[in-house]
C-alpha cells in the first residue's frame, strides 16, 4: 500500500524533461512509482492537473542561528523548499570559541541584517567547534532539511583571534596549516562545503569591514587544497568583480576564483548580480566562467530571478530619513510613537531640513535616501517589475509634491504599516530583461535567495515562487523561461551541484519532496513585519499563493499554506 498516491497531475520532473500528465505514489519517504499508477493508498489527492514538482533547493539562506531554535525556518519553507544550504558568503556561528560569541552576533547583525537581540537570546551555542555545531543540528527536527558550510569569516577568528577580524591582517604560515585542517575536519564531519566573503558590502554592525575581505591568495588556496584532499565538498563565495567598473579589478577577482577551483577541484559558484554602476559586467563575467568551463573547471554563477529589492518603511530597518539625526532620535520608539512624532510640524520640518543636507557618502546610501525614482508602493499581489511612471517621484511630481515630504505621509498610511518597495541591484535599465539574460545563461544557478537574513531588509525567500510566476508567464516585455528549465533550476541543478544526489527529480527511488502548485493561483502577498524571533525581534515575512502542498521526506509538511507541525526535515551531512 502507498502511503500517498497523487492522481492527475502535470508532473514536471525536475530533469529539464517536457511536463506530462500522471500519478505519483510515495510510500516509506521515497518515490515509489510515476506514471499510471494503480493500486491502494493510505491517502489519494486528486491534483486536478495541477502541476507537480520536487521539492525546491535553496542553495543560498542564511539561517545558521534560527536552526538552533526554530524548526519551521520561514519564509523559505512556506515557498516550496525542501532542502537549504546554510552558512554561506563566509558567515556563521561555527567554530566559535566562547569569547568570540558577542563578535558573531555582531558580525551577523551588521552583514545579514539579523537582529542582535534575537541571536543573543536564541543561540543555544551548544557546540564550539564545526563538528560540534554538526552535532547540535543533527540533534533538531525541521520543516525541511538542512546543510551548512564551513564559514570563512568564523575559521579565521577561531584560529587568529582577534586579528582574524582586521582585512588588513594576513595570516602566519602556521595559521594557515590550521585553517587548512580545520577544514578538512569539518568536510570530514559533513560540512557541505567552505563559503568567503570578498564584498565591501559586507561589514559588522560597527561599520568594520568583513574579515575575509582582503584574504590572500596563499590562504584561500590552502583551504582549497585541502578540500582536494578531502575530496569532497563545494566553495561558495561572494566577490566585488560584479560590481566594478575597473576591469583589471575584476579579472584579479575572477583569475583568484579560478585558482580556488582548479586547487580544489571542487564545484564552485559565486554571486553574480546586475549594479548600476557597472550595469553589463554580467556578460563579462560569464565569458570569463566560460573559459573556465571550457578548462574543465566547475564554476557556475549564482544569480537571482527578480530584482534584490529593499524594503522601506517606520517598521523595518530603511527609510530615506535613515542618515538623518532627527530619524535616528525616534527610529527606536514603538509605532505608534513613531506616528505620534510625525504629525508634529517641527519633527517633519526638521527631518525635511537634514534629509536636504545630509548626502550618504556610498552609491547604496544615495540611493536609499534619494532614489524616488526607484520607490514604488507595495501593491497585492507584489508587482515586482514596476514601471518607472508608478514611481514615488512620479506620484510626487502629479501632485504638485517635494518628494521627500510626499514620502512622509506615504510611510503614515495603513497605521504606519505602509511598504515601499525600491529595486537596488538586477534593475539598472528599470526592467527585468537582463534578469532573463541572467536566468538563461548557461553555467548558472538559481540562488541568492539569502533566507533567514536581512530581517527588516528584504524578503526574498519567496524566489522560488517569484521564478515560477514571473518567468513561466513573461516579464513586461514578454521574455519567458521554459517552465521545465525553471523547476530544473530550482531543483535538479541545484541539487547535484552541492552533492545532492538523492532527490531534484520525480523518479522512483529519490526522496519524495513533492509540491502541489496551482500555477494559475501562483502569485506572492506582500511582505509583513512580524515579531516572533526571540526577545521580539522583527522578520519580514511573506506567503505565497498557489502552493498548495508540501512533503519532505513523503510527509505533508505544509498544505494549504499553513503548516501541518509535521518536522520530518533532519541535518544534511556532506
Amino acid at each position: 500500500m502507498f502511503d500517498i498516491l497523487i492522481r492527475d497531475a502535470m508532473l514536471v520532473d525536475g530533469t529539464g524533461a517536457a511536463p506530462f500528465r500522471g500519478d505519483i505514489a510515495v510510500k516509506d519517504g521515497l518515490i515509489a512509482a510515476v506514471g499510471e499508477v494503480s493500486g491502494p493508498a493510505r491517502r489519494v489527492i486528486d491534483a486536478g492537473g495541477r502541476m507537480v514538482t520536487p521539492g525546491f533547493c535553496d542553495i543560498h539562506t542564511h539561517y545558521d542561528g534560527q536552526a538552533s531554535w526554530d524548526p519551521f525556518l520561514a519564509p523559505t519553507s512556506l515557498n516550496g523548499v525542501t532542502s537549504i544550504a546554510m552558512g554561506n558568503c563566509g558567515v556563521g556561528f561555527a567554530p566559535a570559541r566562547p569569547d568570540r560569541h558577542q563578535w558573531l552576533i555582531t558580525l551577523l547583525e551588521g552583514v545579514e541584517d539579523i537582529p542582535g537581540t534575537a541571536l543573543a537570546e536564541g543561540l543555544t551555542w551548544d557546540w564550539e567547534s564545526f563538528p560540534d555545531y554538526l552535532e547540535a543540528l543533527g540533534r533538531r527536527r525541521f520543516t525541511m532539511d538542512v546543510a551548512a558550510h564551513l564559514p570563512h569569516a568564523a575559521l579565521r577568528t577561531y584560529v587568529m583571534g582577534e586579528r582574524g577580524a582586521d582585512h588588513r591582517e594576513h595570516p602566519t604560515e602556521s595559521e594557515i596549516a590550521e585553517m587548512a585542517r580545520l577544514t578538512e575536519e569539518a568536510l570530514a564531519a559533513g560540512a557541505l562545503g567552505f563559503s568567503t566573503s570578498r564584498t565591501i558590502v559586507h561589514r559588522a554592525r560597527s561599520g568594520e569591514n568583513i574579515g575575509t575581505l582582503e584574504a590572500g591568495a596563499e590562504e584561500l588556496l590552502a583551504i582549497a587544497r585541502a578540500m582536494r584532499r578531502q575530496g569532497k565538498g563545494v566553495i561558495q563565495l561572494i566577490s566585488d568583480a560584479y560590481m566594478t567598473a575597473d576591469d583589471d579589478f575584476a579579472n584579479r577577482e575572477l583569475d583568484l576564483i579560478a585558482a580556488m577551483a582548479r586547487e580544489s577541484g571542487r564545484p564552485l559558484s559565486f554571486t553574480l548580480q546586475q549594479t548600476d554602476e557597472a550595469p553589463d559586467r554580467y556578460r563579462h563575467i560569464f565569458e570569463r566562467v566560460a573559459a573556465m568551463v571550457a578548462e574543465g573547471l566547475d564554476v557556475k554563477t549564482q544569480v537571482a530571478p527578480r530584482a534584490i529589492g529593499a524594503l522601506q518603511g517606520l517598521e523595518v530597518t530603511l527609510n530615506p530619513f535613515l542618515f538623518c539625526p532627527e530619524w535616528r532620535r525616534i527610529e527606536k520608539l514603538p509605532l505608534a510613537g513613531k506616528l505620534a512624532e510625525l504629525e508634529k510640524p517641527d519633527v517633519r520640518a526638521r527631518l525635511l531640513e537634514q534629509h536636504r543636507q545630509t548626502i550618504p557618502a556610498d552609491g547604496f546610501g544615495k540611493l536609499i535616501a534619494f532614489g524616488f525614482n526607484r520607490m514604488f508602493r507595495v501593491t497585492d499581489p507584489v508587482d515586482y517589475e514596476p514601471s518607472a511612471d508608478r514611481s514615488i517621484a512620479a506620484e510626487a511630481k502629479a501632485a504638485g509634491r517635494d518628494p521627500a515630504d510626499y514620502m512622509l505621509d506615504l510611510l503614515r498610511e495603513e497605521g504606519g504599516h505602509r511598504l515601499i518597495y525600491m529595486p537596488l541591484i538586477n534593475y539598472a535599465r528599470g526592467n527585468l530583461d537582463d534578469v532573463h539574460a541572467m536566468l538563461s545563461a548557461p553555467n548558472t544557478l538559481f540562488g541568492l535567495s539569502d533566507g533567514g537574513a536581512h530581517c527588516g531588509t528584504i524578503c526574498d525567500a519567496s524566489f522560488p515562487t517569484s521564478t515560477l510566476a514571473i518567468w513561466a508567464r513573461g516579464n513586461k516585455a514578454g521574455h519567458a523561461v521554459p517552465l521545465e528549465s525553471l523547476v530544473h533550476g530550482l531543483t535538479l541543478r541545484n541539487a547535484r551541484h552541492v552533492g545532492w544526489h538523492d532527490r531534484g527529480a520525480l523518479k522512483p527511488g529519490l526522496r519524495a519532496d513533492l509540491n502541489i502548485i496551482d500555477l494559475d493561483r501562483l502569485g506572492l502577498s506582500p511582505p509583513r513585519m512580524v515579531h516572533d524571533l526571540p526577545a521580539g525581534g522583527g522578520r519580514l515575512l511573506q506567503t505565497p499563493r498557489g502552493i498548495d502542498l508540501t512533503l519532505c521526506r513523503g510527509v505533508v509538511t505544509f498544505e494549504a499554506g499553513e503548516a501541518t507541525g509535521e518536522l520530518p526535515g533532519t541535518l544534511l551531512r556532506a
